[in-house]
């Protein structure tokens, strides 16, 4: 097939187009600064005009874009997106009606939420790895004399800290009573292991309150609402500060903690900062020679597994992570990864597994065999051009 894709700041990108390209497809990608998500008029007619070069079978991106699927409605070209963040504000839009669309999400409440309001070409597709690049890395590190020791740590985090959030932007100017409210709220959740209570923890007293300090700004398309919007893009991206603070502090107290991120970490005084990491170059090492690889599961992914844990298990790295119930549908806790739950259970188990060397590394290898078998680019896309064959697009 003839493919235009529209190339994002997404991570996996380049994976996913080689991944398309070792399929036998023909590739043409596009690049547009969109200035304006729900209708930019010069991103669609610069996308027109790639569109009436060539003739395309269908138009693909990773994340789905309101602009480009009424582009694609009105030129009556199917548009493939494949979700890899959750949630997404821009499919909360009278565009994800649209006839052309067929939408992938790694989340499945995403799916169920979707199909509820009557979107009915969404579909539950996890996330992936390219094995053969990551394997060849690997085998190059195993080969090396000197080993970077900035990527060689006991307890490793590669993330964002999310220390730069609306929330803080906000807080100063709330009355008394709500700030302590959103601060309860925010504490709450902090005790939940696997759930999200926030949106149902803003009552329309408060939410009326909070109109009065928070401006929601979208176009009469859009049906993001402001529960929606404060608890995506404000409370859930403060809730994964505080929760990976948290943690980090915790660990930093026994144990070296290395956190990559480009982010601000006074909050963190015992961590060792060790800056941000190129994700095709360097982090792969530090999955590889790192005893124990965190992943901290943001709250607004409802029921997904992040592209952390697969990259992380990909790299025959050990993986503790926070508990989603999407994990189990692909892994089994104990054998190939290990779910914790709470602060006292991470100590716990960290502790444990420093101890248990053997057992590490085997649920390691254990967790790079599941990955190698079930979870690469070539399977998933195999499954998608049969859910598009399945609907009746491509032969």
């Amino acid at each position: 097939m003839k493919i235009l894709i529209y190339r994002w700041k997404a991570y996996n990108y380049r994976d996913f187009i080689f991944a398309l390209q070792e399929m036998g497809h023909t590739i043409d990608i596009f690049f547009y600064d969109i200035k304006d998500f729900d209708g930019d008029s010069n991103f669609s007619l610069f996308m027109e005009e790639q569109l009436g070069n060539k003739k395309y079978d269908i138009v693909m991106s990773i994340n789905y874009f309101t602009v480009i699927s009424n582009v694609c409605e009105k030129q009556k070209i199917p548009y493939i997106s494949w979700n890899c963040d959750s949630m997404l504000i821009s499919m909360h839009h009278q565009s994800i009606f649209n006839s052309c669309n067929y939408i992938f999400t790694f989340d499945f409440a995403e799916v169920k939420k979707f199909k509820a309001m009557g979107v009915n070409h969404i579909f539950y597709l996890p996330l992936a790895v390219e094995i053969k690049r990551l394997d060849n890395f690997i085998a190059k590190e195993k080969k090396k004399i000197e080993i970077n020791q900035q990527h060689r740590a006991e307890l490793a985090f590669v993330g964002n800290l999310y220390e730069r959030n609306r929330y803080d932007m906000i807080e100063p100017v709330l009355p008394d009573y709500l700030r302590g409210y959103l601060e309860a709220s925010l504490w709450a959740q902090l005790q939940v292991s696997g759930g999200n209570l926030l949106s149902e923890m803003l009552t329309e007293e408060i939410l009326i309150q909070i109109s009065e300090h928070f401006r929601l700004e979208k176009r009469k398309e859009s049906f993001a609402d402001l529960n929606l919007i404060f608890c995506s893009t404000v409370l859930g991206f403060k809730a994964a500060n505080l929760e990976r603070e948290q943690y980090l502090n915790a660990l930093s107290l026994s144990h070296q903690v290395d956190l990559y991120t480009d982010g601000k970490t006074e909050q963190l005084p015992f961590v060792q900062n060790k800056g941000r990491l190129d994700y095709w170059e360097e982090m792969p090492s530090v999955f590889y020679h790192s005893k124990i690889n965190l992943n901290f599961t943001i709250p607004n992914i409802l029921d997904g597994t992040p592209l952390r844990v697969f990259d992380i298990l990909a790299c025959h790295g050990f993986c503790l992570t926070t508990y989603r119930e999407d994990l189990l549908r692909h892994f089994e806790n104990g054998k190939d990864l290990v779910i914790f739950e709470g602060k006292e259970d991470l100590l716990q188990k960290v502790d444990y597994f420093l101890e248990h060397e053997r057992e590490r590394e085997r649920i390691a290898e254990n967790g790079y065999q599941k990955v190698k078998k079930y979870h690469t680019y070539s399977i998933r896309l195999r499954k998608l051009f049969d859910i598009l064959k399945e609907c009746g697009i491509i032969s």
